[in-house]
């Protein structure tokens, strides 16, 4: 696996988020920044979760010789419940703990295929059981949805019910949200994933702090995400929510942990994953 796979790692060093402001600036407040890195430590772990999904179910004999997994130390097993080829369940267990490039997971991920991924119509749900990444607790459950209607250009929605997000101190984050992705590189080559490239044109994310703030994240510009990079690389995101009201940066499609926030007054804070 490659270095920027650290991520989940890096959240959980980090606590979140790092924030270089004055500490007595009124928007430096303790829930609303916390939740802005929450949030981007959610989506972060929700496109890990589908990457893993679908290394663990792309026939392995169409995909890069070369191409590795999250899943390569965990216990796959595989089912067809009616005994057709569809439905199809994947259970990946990393048991007590499972350590890839110091990224370590624990628990089970539930995947369930209606049909192949790239089948319009067809629905891969990843459900989380017992389930953490660097200790960062993640319960929940994501549907991704093929909604194609141009051969050319797959579209899938991507669904998060019942999302919640525990930290290491303890600090628990409901989270819902959809958001519509579509794949603009590697279309010519379904099984091997490592040259896909995604967009992200629409879609909003609400995150609900243990205390009952509510932040909510818009696409504001498109999102851009690699496969082969655990970040999202480009694209910008409307926030509104307690004091905060402005807009998340991802920078210009360098894969790297840094994205930076920008207040409705000008004042740009740093962050980084």
């Amino acid at each position: 696996m490659k270095k920027i796979f650290l991520l989940s790692l890096t959240i959980c060093a980090t606590a979140l988020i790092y924030v270089s402001c004055s500490s007595n600036d009124e928007i430096a407040n303790q829930t609303d920044t916390s939740a802005v890195g929450a949030s981007v430590a959610i989506d972060a772990a929700n496109e890990m979760d589908i990457k893993t999904a679908l290394s663990v179910t792309t026939p392995a004999q169409a995909a890069k010789a070369t191409e590795t997994g999250p899943a390569t130390c965990a216990v796959i097993t595989v089912e067809t419940p009616n005994g057709t080829a569809y439905p199809k369940v994947f259970t990946v267990d990393y048991g007590t703990g499972c350590t890839i490039n110091q990224l370590t997971r624990k628990g089970k991920l539930k995947i369930t295929l209606t049909g192949a991924v790239i089948t319009t119509g067809s629905k891969m749900t990843i459900e989380r059981i017992d389930y953490s990444i660097a200790g960062l607790k993640l319960e929940g459950t994501i549907e991704y949805t093929n909604t194609t209607t141009v051969a050319t250009v797959p579209q899938w929605t991507r669904k998060v019910t019942n999302g919640k997000f525990t930290d290491l101190q303890g600090r628990v984050y409901l989270n819902t949200g959809i958001f519509t992705t579509k794949q603009t590189a590697g279309v010519d080559t379904p099984y091997v994933l490592d040259d896909n490239v995604y967009e992200i044109p629409e879609g909003t994310h609400t995150i609900t702090t243990d205390k009952g703030g509510t932040l909510t994240l818009t696409v504001k510009e498109t999102l851009v995400k690699k496969y082969s990079c655990e970040f999202i690389s480009k694209g910008k995101l409307q926030v509104v929510g307690g004091y905060l009201n402005g807009v998340v940066d991802y920078g210009n499609n360098d894969c790297d942990s840094k994205y930076t926030y920008t207040h409705e007054n000008g004042t740009a804070y740093t962050l980084s994953m």
